[in-house]
């Protein structure tokens, strides 16, 4: 991707959270806080050689009873370094720092349906130990819909990154589970 190309996403990006910090600042009601939902991930994996951390809190202002719409800040840690010890080093010891956000859109055209799109743009930084591979450090975007089965706070589903691209996206593939939990 180029630095043009990336620029431009961060300035879409930050411009669409302005408009958002915009709009909540023109007249804001007294209830406006009673509005808001808070939730998100937090993410913890550990094993021999590996270790991962995710943090993602979300905050989703509720428009109306089906609309929703808010912010997310996304920041994962990995690293993974095998050594000799057990006979396995295929030589892919690297850390990972993945920080960014999101622009969330949430519709619930029914209480047991939930419709949403996030907006997610990340700066990834991947430093490998062998020189055999060459660090990286790049933005990524991704445009996910999604759609889940809404009990309470709790919504299960399934999204797809419309904008998913296996050479640098950070996720496997462009379907994902995801469970939703905002309070």
């Amino acid at each position: 991707m180029s630095s043009i190309f990336s620029k431009k996403l961060i300035i879409t990006f930050l411009f669409g959270i302005s408009i958002c910090a915009t709009v909540f600042a023109q007249d804001v009601p007294s209830d406006f806080w009673s509005r808001v939902r808070y939730g998100g991930n937090l993410g913890l994996n550990f094993s021999t050689g590996y270790t991962a951390v995710q943090v993602a809190p979300q905050a989703i202002y509720q428009v109306n009873p089906y609309i929703g719409v808010g912010v997310g800040l996304n920041g994962s840690y990995v690293k993974r370094n095998f050594d000799n010890r057990n006979g396995f080093n295929d030589g892919l010891d690297f850390t990972s720092t993945i920080l960014g956000g999101s622009l969330i859109g949430i519709f619930q055209p029914i209480r047991e349906i939930q419709l949403s799109s996030d907006f997610e743009i990340l700066n990834v930084n991947r430093n490998f130990e062998d020189d055999q591979f060459i660090d990286d450090n790049y933005w990524v975007p991704a445009l996910f819909l999604g759609a889940g089965y809404s009990n309470g706070p709790i919504v299960i589903g399934v999204r797809y990154d419309v904008l998913f691209d296996e050479d640098r996206s950070v996720y496997r593939n462009g379907l994902q589970p995801f469970v939703r939990v905002l309070f």
